[in-house]
């Protein structure tokens, strides 16, 4: 064929657009994505990415446009159609099915039978093993789902996809909850499935993998496409000024830390997780008044424990836990939270808001009991409603209304009003777990702008993050943990990436 003659492409999208009431998700949206090439697709939350792939999947049928898959127009009624055609969909949250092996969730839906359409279990296995082998995705098929780590969970999800000879593969934030080692490997894997001839839509906020991996990117903002790409052409810098339309501060600027008097001091903490395992083991630490302590750590190491003893969600076996110098162990959360600690939660859907009860309701959680909120046991709607006002336009909270329920909110806007309940009263330490976890750059440099507003302020910071770059840019001091333990403390400014990489997966023994 001549080199000149245009390739037909895996799959395309052609003046799509989707409405939802009066919101306009897509607009007129066009994308091609070719065989055995990586197409990264970014935009900020709630610019229309996951609406435009859940179209391409079959999960949305498009108000305009049309869907070809290998230049020919398709109709996609249900995910049961897309994978008829040959596309398959790994989502941000893992759809497995946690008791059942490796190879039971790959083949579940198309099991291999023998005799009279019994289950071949054995089959199934070897089938499983060989899709492994051949992509580079080792992974044990007898081993149960629910005790794998995340990145393992995260193999299976895209051998369960390739199970079903997908030509085209749709990558939702695949890795949003990987170690960087995870991830590496990961983009090895996505490579080595683009020179099989597989076609890829990659989809994550992280801008050092899209220009890592990507061979063309396609941008979104306000559901339209505002330009296409290749990370030859620009830089990260490039990309989130598409993404955000404005320049945004990658890194954030920060003066030197002055810390004075701790503020946090943790001794000896034993916790156990929820199937009473050890989780916490023996770990003590100290955060100062004025810096930004960063725990950095492969997820599951104990950090979702410690930062719940701490703030009262979780009961201790042993230690102690002193906020100047006042003991805390074994508090309530109200308690805690009352004097004076900020808790930007881990999970925002679980233990950050209420989804149905409005914004206004969900920016005092915290403090709807008191004065200006309530008076002789009853709430002052006037007082949340202005407070709520102001908050929303002082953190550029995007909603229609302050009584709009918090789950209609996109996930950097329900991140905001989290950050913009927890920093909005005096408090003497910031509990902050995974604080950008699955939102957009624009949305990220705010958060760490607020992180770093409140150790300026004099307010002591633990920040918890399986997010290197957010660790390196952010802390003062990092520790990073391993199997509930501190492995190492040092200053921000002595230790590199590759050498807190080793400490997260190997410990003391890397040091």
């Amino acid at each position: 064929m001549d080199d000149a003659t245009p390739r037909t492409p895996a799959l395309e999208a052609i003046g799509i657009s989707k409405r939802f009431d009066t919101v306009v998700a897509n607009h007129d949206v066009n994308l091609r994505v070719e065989k055995g090439q990586i197409h990264a697709l970014l935009g900020e939350n709630g610019a229309g990415k996951s609406t435009l792939v859940n179209i391409l999947f079959g999960l949305y049928r498009a108000d305009e446009g049309e869907v070809r898959v290998n230049g020919e127009p398709v109709r996609m009624d249900s995910p049961h159609d897309a994978i008829d055609h040959h596309i398959g969909m790994v989502h941000q949250h893992f759809q497995l099915v946690p008791v059942l092996t490796v190879a039971e969730n790959i083949v579940l839906g198309n099991e291999p039978t023998r005799g009279r359409g019994l289950l071949d279990l054995d089959r199934a296995d070897d089938e499983v093993t060989e899709l492994a082998e051949r992509f580079g995705l080792a992974i044990d098929p007898r081993a149960t789902v629910e005790d794998l780590p995340v990145g393992m969970q995260q193999r299976v999800e895209i051998l369960r996809a390739l199970y079903r000879e997908a030509d085209v593969l749709i990558l939702d934030e695949p890795t949003a909850v990987l170690t960087p080692q995870e991830t590496d490997h990961l983009l090895e894997v996505l490579r080595g499935l683009a020179a099989e001839g597989v076609a890829i839509v990659f989809i994550t906020h992280k801008l050092r993998e899209v220009l890592a991996v990507a061979d063309r990117v396609t941008v979104m903002r306000g559901g339209r496409v505002v330009g296409t790409t290749t990370p030859t052409e620009t830089d990260q810098a490039g990309l989130a000024e598409m993404m955000v339309g404005r320049s945004v501060v990658l890194r954030v600027a920060k003066t030197e830390a002055h810390p004075e008097a701790g503020v946090l001091e943790i001794r000896d903490l034993h916790v156990r997780d929820d199937r009473d395992r050890p989780a916490v083991d023996g770990l003590s630490l100290e955060v100062r008044t004025g810096e930004i302590f960063g725990i950095a750590g492969v997820d599951g190491n104990g950090q979702r424990e410690l930062v719940e003893a701490m703030t009262g969600l979780r009961t201790i076996d042993t230690g102690t836990i002193l906020l100047d110098g006042t003991d805390i162990t074994g508090r309530t959360p109200r308690e805690i939270s009352e004097l004076g600690v900020a808790h930007v939660p881990e999970d925002r859907e679980k233990h950050g808001l209420i989804g149905p009860h409005s914004i206004a309701d969900n920016l005092v959680l915290n403090r709807y009991f008191r004065h200006p909120y309530a008076r002789r046991g009853l709430r002052r709607h006037d007082a949340i409603d202005r407070d709520a006002e102001r908050l929303v336009a002082e953190y550029d909270i995007r909603t229609e209304s302050i009584g709009s329920p918090a789950r209609s909110l996109s996930g950097g806007n329900k991140q905001k009003v989290i950050t913009a309940r927890e920093l909005s009263h005096e408090a003497r330490l910031l509990v902050a777990s995974q604080p950008t976890r699955g939102i957009d750059v624009g949305s990220i440099e705010f958060v760490h702008q607020q992180i770093v507003g409140q150790r300026d302020n004099g307010v002591a910071v633990l920040l918890v993050s399986a997010e290197l770059d957010e660790i390196l840019s952010l802390s003062d001091r990092i520790g990073v943990i391993f199997k509930g333990r501190l492995v190492a403390i040092t200053d921000a400014g002595d230790i590199d990436r590759a050498t807190i990489g080793r400490l997260m997966t190997a410990g003391a023994d890397a040091a």
